[in-house]
């Protein structure tokens, strides 16, 4: 039995230890050979319907159990599974089907809702499997009751899958251009799920906590897989609720529990109270997290160990990252994974010297370490893989240890007067202004050269700000050329469903008339006033 394959590791749990706790979510819990009869249930159900190996199965639902006993049953017959973020509609979504060319689509009533007015564009898609049980009209496609496929008697087909066999389509955000679908094959979900056992420090008794979307790589790969390697147990919430996540995490006697810096800082703004330690965590992870913000978390939830030293794409996840228990540097994302090469290149595709951001580009030292290629996207790999090194479009700075920390996004860097400007420095300065709760900042065209800064900022609760105190502010606290041009006061900053904030659509908004001009207004700093 080739254990690079998930439906392979499945079974080799249940050999072993099938009676032993694998997945909670929302009050359901199976066990490892609970779900190897479920999902094999479910997909002797797809076989019956006719979906058959190489197919595409598109997922389009918010986290369920039924997202997870599709991740094993679409694998079980060799069909290539769709996680399609469950906040997509319209033209997005429309697309992303069409692309990924998916013969069945299984959904939950708000997806059906949105797919509803689409289904006559979609040539393809031939069935609409439904999750919940309501009367649904779609001449356009069959439509099977997801109950239909769970209680089907029949075996499953077992194809002889290999590690090169796809597992997946997942697409990328799509911020500077349509959205590629990373094809990505069951040895590649093993190796990241490895990868996890490391990061994390697994062990057999850990219960791993999450409200990570199960339709991005963190969950799917990280999460489940590395729990599937060792035999430890994950509980997946069907969304981030920070007043809930200290209930569960005693209930479920979780070890672990993680996400995305915002939830951790969500997490740092609930009341205090005596939850906070009556728990048995033994880490916390969250992606990015100051370390300033990490010793806080440690000091209040009296957690033994915060880790957030972590950098990747769907492309390769992780690229850099550090064992928990191996050498580490917090304040990076971690030294380059066993089986990679990492080298950080300036425009011309040379190497940088320590100390100096470069573009993050990466290649492979297996077959499996990172993703196939783009689906239907010959052109796109190429270019991604220019020089024989994959470009992550990411800029990074690496220490004299090797240690690597990203600096920004290529699409994200801002050069003013002459100076680059990191996106990411210059929010975190602006939000340590006592009145400043989150920003986002930006390029707008500048008249002359380079470019000008805009700074979208959402105040806290009951504060104001003037736009004399916030020029005062940038002034007595940023370098001259880091000082945005414009500023607009926001309710709140646009974000997708893993809390990213999605700037295309700042950019989009561009300069309006809620806008502050600091030079129309008058305000600038003079040339003696720089140092």
């Amino acid at each position: 039995m080739n254990e690079n394959v998930i439906t392979n590791l499945l079974d080799a749990r249940v050999n072993e230890d099938g009676d032993r706790p694998f997945v909670w979510c929302e009050g359901e819990r199976l066990t490892f050979a609970d779900m190897q009869a479920r999902s094999d249930q479910v997909a002797a159900g797809l076989d019956q319907i006719g979906v058959r190996q190489g197919d595409r199965v598109a997922l389009l639902t918010p986290n369920r159990i039924e997202m997870l006993e599709l991740y094993f049953a679409v694998a079980r017959i060799g069909a290539t599974q769709v996680p399609l973020n469950a906040f997509l509609k319209g033209e997005f979504l429309r697309y992303q089907l069409d692309d990924a060319q998916a013969t069945t689509l299984v959904t939950d009533d708000a997806g059906y809702r949105a797919v509803r007015p689409l289904l006559s564009d979609l040539p393809d898609l031939v069935r609409l499997i439904v999750l919940d049980n309501h009367e649904i009209d779609a001449d356009d496609v069959d439509v099977i009751p997801y109950a239909d496929l769970r209680a089907c008697s029949s075996a499953p087909p077992r194809p002889t899958l290999t590690p090169d066999d796809l597992m997946s389509i997942v697409y990328t955000s799509g911020t500077t251009g349509l959205p590629k679908g990373c094809m990505l094959s069951h040895g590649y979900y093993v190796r990241v799920a490895r990868c996890g056992v490391d990061f994390f420090g697994l062990q057999q008794d850990d219960v791993h906590l999450t409200a990570m979307p199960m339709f991005h790589a963190a969950a799917r790969l990280l999460v489940v897989g590395s729990a599937l390697c060792v035999g430890s147990s994950v509980a997946i919430m069907s969304e981030f609720s920070p007043s809930r996540v200290l209930d569960l995490v005693a209930e479920l006697g979780v070890t672990v529990f993680g996400g995305v810096g915002a939830m951790g800082a969500a997490l740092l703004n609930t009341p205090a109270s005596q939850k906070d330690r009556a728990h048995q965590l033994r880490l916390a992870w969250f992606v990015p997290m100051s370390v300033e913000m990490q010793d806080a978390m440690k000091e209040r939830f009296d957690i033994a160990d915060i880790t957030t030293e972590l950098y990747g794409q769907t492309e390769c996840f992780p690229v850099v990252f550090n064992h928990l228990n191996g050498e580490r540097e917090r304040a990076s994302d971690g030294a380059a994974a066993n089986d990679l090469e990492v080298l950080l290149v300036d425009d011309d595709g040379s190497e940088v010297p320590v100390g100096v951001p470069g573009e993050i580009t990466l290649r492979p030292r297996h077959r499996h370490a990172m993703f196939e290629g783009y689906w239907r996207k010959p052109e796109a790999t190429l270019e991604a893989f220019r020089g024989l090194w994959y470009h992550t479009g990411d800029f990074g700075r690496r220490d004299e240890r090797g240690f690597v920390s990203f600096v920004d996004r290529k699409r994200d860097a801002l050069r003013r007067r002459g100076e680059n400007v990191s996106s990411v420095e210059l929010e975190s300065a602006i939000i340590t202004h006592p009145n400043i709760a989150e920003a986002a900042v930006h390029a707008v065209p500048s008249a002359l050269t380079e470019d000008d800064i805009k700074a979208c900022i959402v105040l806290g609760d009951g504060v104001e700000l003037t736009p004399e105190a916030a020029f005062e502010f940038f002034r007595s606290t940023l370098p001259y050329f880091a000082i945005p041009r414009y500023v607009e006061i926001l309710d709140e900053l646009p974000r997708n469903a893993v809390a990213r904030v999605m700037k295309h659509l700042l950019r989009d908004r561009g300069v309006t008339a809620e806008t502050w001009d600091f030079e129309a207004l008058g305000f600038s700093v003079t040339r003696s006033e720089r140092r």
